[in-house]
């Protein structure tokens, strides 16, 4: 067991001994815990617990604590789907969960964006990439179905409290740069379990730079480094957005300046260059100007992590005055509504279309393979999604690509994978390669 002394605490370890009605915990610590908010979808939620619910005839423990979102299966496209939904639908009726949103958007995308996840909270979600929330100072922790059960009905978990690695970031990053080749040079650096069951804490002028849609890309892809979460504390930015969201919030909680951390990351965000996960492994990770410059059919934009507004607005100045590419399919599903709404206010999204985009629903579509825009064999996709492996966004067969919304934008003029920068100066009126409606 540690022997961290006390008042000598990890952001992680002050959120978890709050929860556990503790002065202090010590990383390996197992402990039982107070939950400050629970978040379930239509895939993980009220159709895998409901049955257990009422096999031991329990009700919720607080319905103005849960967030239920429908995202995975929106709009259904099959019997079994539509079913899915009205389960859901049924569900938040019957508990009288007022937070509730079908088709709004994802619902790690929802959770920042609406200001349901706060600074200090202990918040549990039934999906992996519940990490996601880490940008706004919170310990978002993604559990499984059965440990949901237990959370929806009396508002407690258990938990191992992890150790914590800090990850500081000096420098800016550059233009056509962004945190997604950030945290994919990361993860390409340490492997997927190189953070394994530990926390992530992004620290440093480099964070401070960024935006809170740009931070979430970093915590939301914690889940593909092993790690059990990640956590950005809350600053100036992060009460800012709050504040605009009617939330009034202070900076903090911060780790203590003696707080002991396992291992300390140190990446300087100037050095980073536009890279992609190649196909099959997150972490086999390479700089996009040594690639190659394969061939694509498939551009997508899409998913909690890349297709959030600013996610739209880059991809948008790569395809402004160009055209995709002939045999390129582009394909942009929104992260959110209000993402959607404000592309729409702006231009953006018109931008997008003149290139020759399909826009499809918000949700989160072909990235966990069950929505519209799967893979069939044999195609070749580049995508800002999070996972590539083998089957994940449609047929074993299908190769993937995992990079920035400027790469993919630029790999959809193209029809290959080039370096984005390139992209970013004033274009002709239209690009060579034409068409793009397909």
């Amino acid at each position: 067991m540690s022997t961290t002394r006390a008042g000598s605490r990890t952001i992680a370890q002050k959120i978890i001994a709050r929860a556990a009605g503790r002065d202090h915990v010590s990383p390996d610590e197992v402990l039982w815990v107070d939950v400050d908010l629970a978040m379930m979808h239509d895939s993980s939620g009220p159709r895998r617990i409901w049955p257990a619910m009422n096999e031991l005839g329990v009700g919720v423990w607080d319905a103005d604590r849960i967030v239920l979102v429908c995202d995975h299966y929106v709009p259904a496209n099959t019997v079994a789907a539509a079913e899915i939904l009205q389960t859901t639908r049924d569900f938040a009726s019957t508990f009288g969960i007022e937070k509730f949103h079908e088709a709004q958007g994802i619902a790690h995308t929802l959770m920042v964006e609406k200001g349901y996840a706060r600074p200090g909270m202990l918040y549990v979600g039934s999906d992996s990439h519940t990490c996601t929330a880490g940008v706004m100072g919170c310990l978002a922790l993604g559990v499984g179905s059965t440990d949901i059960l237990g959370v929806v009905t009396t508002g407690r978990t258990w938990l191992r409290v992890p150790h914590t690695i800090k990850v500081e970031v000096d420098g800016r990053l550059r233009p056509g740069v962004t945190a997604k080749d950030l945290i994919l040079t990361i993860i390409g650096d340490q492997g997927m379990d190189g953070a394994l069951y530990q926390v992530l804490e992004f620290t440093g002028p480099g964070i401070e730079a960024m935006s809170i849609q740009e931070r979430s890309v970093l915590t939301n892809m914690c889940a593909e480094i092993g790690a059990k979460t990640g956590v950005v504390p809350c600053d100036a930015v992060t009460v800012e957005h709050l504040a605009l969201l009617g939330v009034d919030a202070t900076e903090g909680p911060f780790s203590d300046p003696d707080a002991e951390y396992s291992q300390i990351w140190r990446y300087d965000a100037s050095a980073v260059e536009p890279v992609v996960g190649r196909p099959n492994r997150h972490d086999d990770v390479v700089a996009i100007a040594g690639l190659g410059e394969p061939t694509v059919g498939r551009a997508y934009i899409g998913s909690c992590t890349g297709a959030k507004y600013e996610d739209l607005a880059m991809a948008a100045r790569v395809l402004h005055g160009r055209r995709v590419a002939d045999g390129v399919l582009l394909q942009v599903a929104p992260a959110s509504r209000a993402a959607l709404q404000q592309a729409m206010a702006d231009g953006t999204a018109q931008t997008l279309m003149e290139a020759g985009a399909h826009i499809l629903s918000t949700g989160c579509g072909a990235c966990p393979g069950i929505g519209a825009g799967i893979l069939a064999a044999g195609e070749v996709a580049i995508s800002t999604t999070n996972r590539n492996f083998r089957g994940r966004m449609g047929s074993p067969e299908s190769s993937l690509y995992l990079a920035s919304p400027y790469a993919v934008a630029a790999a959809a003029v193209a029809g290959r994978i080039v370096d984005p920068r390139g992209y970013l100066d004033e274009p002709a009126l239209v690009s060579a390669g034409g068409g793009g409606d397909r």
